[in-house]
């Protein structure tokens, strides 16, 4: 591991589990793709976890395996795959594991945003060569899409709905011809066999960037679901803040079962409108209070239970990040917050602490 390895905030998927990807690659013995790294197999089990001879392989997505077996065989095929779920459904989380585990590059990543150009999925020049020589390969910058098709390789597309229309449209061609015309040279890069194309978009953004009908039957599309069960989404949140907490170094006991699965419960009953055992009906705020926020309110509890608690994550400690991310909106949400305090957690007899917390700082 290098000295840039142990000090960078984030590692890419294909760093900080090489040793699971190099376990798999070792002993999948079934058949792959073009330039796949892996077989389809080895893939899912890389997602969904397993064991690769004596090398534990640690699960990547909780949730149903036969969305994950749909999406590895999308990428096998000539047909993109487009992840779609609300916010916090982990789409650029497996977008990236996916990336990595076929590829073992995840970096061919374009940021879709509503500044998005086209140069960013077809290609740029570099100008003080454009203008000193003219249009040539070497003024040619090209797209990390325009990579991907020439190395074989997963390229991605982040938050697709949120590009333009006329600029989602330029991959229709990629997506369709499997090629990338550049007139000014007169020629084309052509794809080499496997490369394709990951894009996730937001669906509560429906009606910003609406994709055309011509471009939606270029790409498979998979509908990442919330967590099914309580249990399952305190299992994300508390495997995910471990691995936070490893590489931020932040010098705190793990988090207690007890502490996580209230912040869970809160956010699954906001989310739903109703509690957990159905009788109550409650009003949502307008946040999404997906999983990567409950994910961020535990490990902002741990660092302040760290540096100015007892190191151990309590109520208080969570209590402040908690209110932030269900408050929003400050006079509508503050309501809807102030009536779940008193009409539900009030209530609960193990959650006096929280209760009297979540007071404080409401």
């Amino acid at each position: 591991m290098t000295h840039l390895e142990t000090t960078v905030l984030r590692q890419h998927a294909e760093q900080q589990y090489a040793h699971e990807l190099t376990a798999l690659a070792e002993h999948d013995t079934r058949p792959r793709p073009p330039r796949w790294n892996l077989s389809p197999a080895a893939v899912l089990t890389y997602l969904m976890g397993g064991k690769a001879g004596d090398t534990e392989i640690t699960p990547k997505y909780v949730g149903d395996r036969r969305l994950m077996e749909i999406a590895v065989a999308t990428l096998a095929t000539d047909r993109a795959l487009l992840l779609i779920g609300v916010p916090g459904t982990a789409k650029s989380w497996v977008s990236e594991h996916l990336a990595a585990a076929i590829s073992g590059d995840s970096t061919l990543l374009v940021q879709g945003t509503a500044g998005t150009g086209e140069e960013a999925i077809r290609y740029g020049w570099n100008y003080a060569r454009l203008l000193a020589e003219g249009p040539s390969e070497a003024a040619l910058v090209e797209s990390p899409i325009m990579h991907a098709m020439r190395q074989g390789k997963i390229a991605r597309l982040e938050e697709l709905t949120r590009v333009q229309s006329d600029v989602q449209d330029t991959l229709i061609t990629v997506l369709s011809e499997k090629s990338l015309p550049v007139p000014e040279l007169n020629t084309e890069v052509q794809a080499v066999r496997g490369f394709n194309l990951i894009a996730t978009a937001n669906n509560r953004d429906k009606g910003v960037n609406d994709l055309s009908s011509a471009l939606k039957r270029r790409f498979n599309t998979v509908v990442l679901p919330v967590p099914d069960s309580l249990d399952d989404e305190v299992n994300i949140v508390i495997s995910r803040v471990n691995s936070l907490a490893r590489t931020l170094e932040i010098p705190a006991a793990p988090p207690a079962l007890e502490e996580v699965r209230r912040i869970v419960t809160v956010f699954r009953e906001l989310r739903a409108g109703v509690t957990e055992d159905g009788k109550t009906r409650l009003k949502s705020p307008s946040g999404t209070l997906s999983t990567a926020e409950a994910i961020s309110v535990v490990n902002h509890g741990l660092s302040l239970a760290a540096h100015f608690g007892s190191g151990e994550l309590s109520a208080h400690d969570t209590a402040a990040s908690l209110v932030g991310a269900v408050i929003k909106d400050p006079v509508q949400d503050g309501v809807i917050w102030r009536e779940y305090l008193e009409t539900v957690a009030k209530k609960r007899d193990d959650w006096k602490d929280f209760y009297k917390a979540c007071r404080t700082v409401s």
